[in-house]
């Protein structure tokens, strides 16, 4: 592609990077994961492991990017095009690109329901159920076959319109603005909740060491799960943010500063969601979106300013969720322009019909839709993504690209521990994954 475009600050990528990784895994998931696997038994390994996959896989993934200046098809190709075999390489990378799209669209009715509960919070309607069980029913009648079309289009027009603009007037901007708001507003909460009567109890449940759950194989392996979907390491995401990226910027540092930052939110979002539940003696022990659509808004209904609480809530969630739908667009978006050369504009237009259609058709089996992406599709891009770049590419060329930007070598430790652990990792991910129903 000609006059590609790129970030125009470092700060600028970092948090369309930061927005990418940030999404319903920190808000849904963690929480309830730490309250089941023994609070910090749980953060301890999902420490290890965020720092282990920000110091090899982020970085492998945005060094193949800028190396090859192109998203994962063409990547891919470029990779395998020093065996002689460029076609398949692009035919191995639409697998990523496939699957970010997919995975896009599943996100799109997420974002749908949320922009839905958002401004659902602002007239009332969000809170109006009067039990659990009036709050699933509104849930499940929401998200049925066909049941959220309006919003659903709501939440695809914003993100297309978003890329629309580029990647500087558009991702760049929208993440300078979205990714500080989501991180003060969260913030807020958690403050909030510090001053709530009974939030000390969930203080306690999430810093409790439990011995038996640090022995125990689930706490580590639903560890690695956490830290290796949160950090949004699929091949095609990163790797595309990658590609729009000055020879100048310190990858390494940059890999750091996302893994910082997206445990950050992880953090947060345990410490407004677990002491919420403590001041009402409410257990955690469910995640994902009924924890988010239907035991959440019935917290909140019988918090002191629940209402209030509830609209910052659902605005943060969204600029979350916001970012995230942005970037798993951007993969497809941009293979579109290599591989036809059409316009960004055009491309954006092609990729949005394409979306709102299967979108709105698929919202009775969305959860099923996002198991199987999770299970299969993700850990496997991410691991031929990494196969490319540490065993096809190899040592010499990645050491060159790794090193672009920075002061001095990278260590090395870096490239055995990406190519002999990093990459077994993806396929362990995806082997636990296919065993247990899904660890992410």
């Amino acid at each position: 592609m000609k006059n590609r475009e790129s970030f125009r600050t470092r700060w600028g990528f970092i948090l369309a990077c930061i927005g990418s990784a940030v999404g319903m895994g920190n808000i849904w998931m963690f929480p309830t994961r730490v309250s089941l696997y023994g609070g910090g038994s749980f953060i301890i390994p999902y420490f290890i492991f965020v720092i282990l996959i920000s110091s090899t896989g982020i970085i492998g993934e945005m060094s193949f990017g800028r190396a090859t200046r192109s998203g994962p098809v063409n990547a891919f190709g470029i990779a395998c095009e020093t065996k002689k075999k460029r076609k398949l390489g692009e035919a191995i990378g639409l697998i990523p690109v496939l699957g970010s799209l997919a995975m896009a669209i599943g996100y799109t009715i997420v974002m749908g329901w949320i922009i839905k509960y958002m401004i659902g919070s602002f007239t009332g309607t969000t809170l109006a159920p009067n039990s659990v069980d009036e709050f699933g029913a509104a849930f499940g009648s929401m998200a049925s076959a066909f049941g959220n079309n309006g919003w659903v289009i709501v939440a695809l027009v914003i993100a297309i319109a978003i890329l629309m603009f580029g990647v500087s007037s558009g991702i760049e901007k929208a993440n300078k603005i979205m990714m500080p708001v989501f991180y003060v507003l969260f913030l807020g909460l958690g403050i909030y909740l510090f001053f709530q009567d009974g939030a000390s109890e969930g203080y306690k449940y999430i810093f409790r060491v439990e011995p038996r759950a640090l022995a125990d194989p689930k706490t580590w392996i639903f560890a690695l799960g956490q830290a290796f979907f949160s950090l949004s390491i699929a091949g095609n995401g990163t790797l595309i943010y990658g590609s729009y990226l000055s020879d100048e910027e310190d990858i390494p540092a940059a890999a750091r500063r996302v893994g910082f930052f997206d445990t950050m939110a992880a953090l947060l979002a345990a410490f407004v969601i677990i002491p919420a539940m403590a001041t009402t003696g409410s257990q955690l022990d469910q995640g994902g979106p009924g924890l988010m659509f239907i035991f959440l808004p019935n917290l909140f209904k019988s918090m002191p300013g629940g209402s209030v609480f509830a609209i910052v809530f659902f605005i943060a969630v969204f600029f979350a969720g916001m970012t995230s739908l942005i970037n798993l667009y951007e993969a497809p978006i941009a293979t579109v322009q290599e591989k036809f050369g059409l316009s960004r504009i055009k491309s954006c237009a092609v990729i949005g019909v394409f979306g709102a259609v299967v979108a709105v058709c698929i919202q009775g089996i969305v959860s099923d839709w996002m198991d199987v992406l999770s299970i299969y599709i993700c850990p496997l891009g991410a691991g031929l993504a990494a196969i490319m770049f540490f065993w096809v590419l190899g040592k010499k060329y990645v050491d060159v690209q790794v090193t672009k930007g920075r002061k001095t070598p990278i260590g090395g430790w870096f490239f055995p521990l990406c190519k002999y652990v990093f990459c077994p990792i993806c396929f362990l991910v995806l082997i636990l994954g296919i065993v247990m129903g899904g660890i992410g």
